[in-house]
């Protein structure tokens, strides 16, 4: 227990006259001899913690820790240390007190920071399984359990290597506790297939370890559906020989058929100038989507160039005998 106290602040001498109350409050703390170190304390649950409270001049005779946990008894030395071998406590302000010759008193507050890096971090969509539709909103949420001091906690949202934006608490509980980071996303088709995670960090500022506690989620595979999309320029070439298609795309994978002049037309393997005309892509997959489009067959350059290639053969040929005879 703290000495009896005659005064809840140190009796020093009377400050010069102000008519600024808040100058004179500052004047009588910048008196109080007392320093810590280190001034602020950052120690995981379970580990040892040591902090030395000193006196900077004379006039103070008694010394002590007032802490809930193997507080040493009051001193007349200038310097007391506060050491526990396990940290086993949350929430605690420890505060080192002076007694001075007149009987007043003043004293320092350790500021003391337990923390406890979550036991499991992970993540899922609320109230939802399997596929998502595309341009539906959908809800992310990320499962941060047993983490101490939640305050100090920043959850980020990632899409693959891309962060969606940092998410914290209003919760101030110095206890560990389970809390629930949530996050809105309207999935695209360019989202199937993507990745979705989530990273838990304890930011315990300058005072905590150099490399902040991190724990990340599992990740989880987006399947998204959507409608037809059918990739075609509205001019199709092609050269005679090749074959006559668009990219078709969706999820569920769609049917394509082609039609020409009304009726379903069997695209041939090898085209033709006789395929020249105007058609319609029909896709159907999660709807259904019509695309017209015009078909040019131009002559096939690899062919006339064979023809050429063969003739120059002939005229040498030709040559050659009427050399020889």
């Amino acid at each position: 227990m703290l000495p009896s106290r005659l005064s809840p602040s140190l009796s020093v001498p009377p400050p010069i006259p102000s008519l600024n109350s808040n100058n004179a409050w500052l004047t009588e703390k910048v008196q109080c001899p007392l320093t810590m170190s280190p001034s602020t304390l950052v120690v995981r649950f379970g580990d040892p913690v040591t902090a030395n409270c000193s006196l900077l001049r004379m006039g103070f005779p008694l010394l002590g820790w007032e802490v809930p946990m193997e507080a040493p008894e009051p001193t007349n030395d200038h310097f007391q240390v506060w050491s526990v071998d396990r940290m086993t406590e949350w929430g605690i302000k420890p505060m080192c007190w002076a007694l001075s010759e007149q009987g007043g008193q003043c004293d320092i507050k350790l500021l003391l920071i337990v923390f406890k890096p979550p036991n499991n971090v992970s993540i899922s969509f609320v109230n939802h399984t399997g596929p998502m539709f595309e341009g539906r909103q959908y809800t992310l949420q990320c499962i941060v359990q047993d983490v101490a001091p939640v305050e100090n906690l920043t959850v980020t949202f990632y899409k693959g290597e891309t962060a969606l934006g940092p998410v914290q608490s209003n919760n101030t509980k110095t206890t560990p506790v389970t809390e629930i980071f949530t996050l809105k996303i309207t999935p695209t088709k360019e989202d199937d297939g993507v990745l979705y995670w989530c990273e838990a960090t304890l930011e315990l500022g300058p005072a905590g370890p150099r490399h902040p506690p991190v724990v990340r989620s599992q990740k989880v595979t987006a399947t998204v559906l959507y409608g037809p999309q059918i990739l075609c320029p509205t001019k199709l070439q092609v050269r005679q020989g090749e074959r006559l298609s668009c990219e078709v795309k969706g999820n569920p994978k769609p049917s394509v058929t082609w039609f020409r002049d009304g009726q379903v037309f069997a695209l041939p393997n090898n085209s033709s100038r006789q395929h020249d005309g105007h058609y319609i892509v029909s896709a159907k997959g999660l709807g259904q989507k019509n695309f017209t489009v015009e078909v040019e067959v131009l002559p096939d350059s690899g062919t006339a160039n064979s023809c050429y290639r063969l003739f120059l053969l002939a005229i040498l040929l030709l040559q050659t005998i009427l050399i020889w005879q």
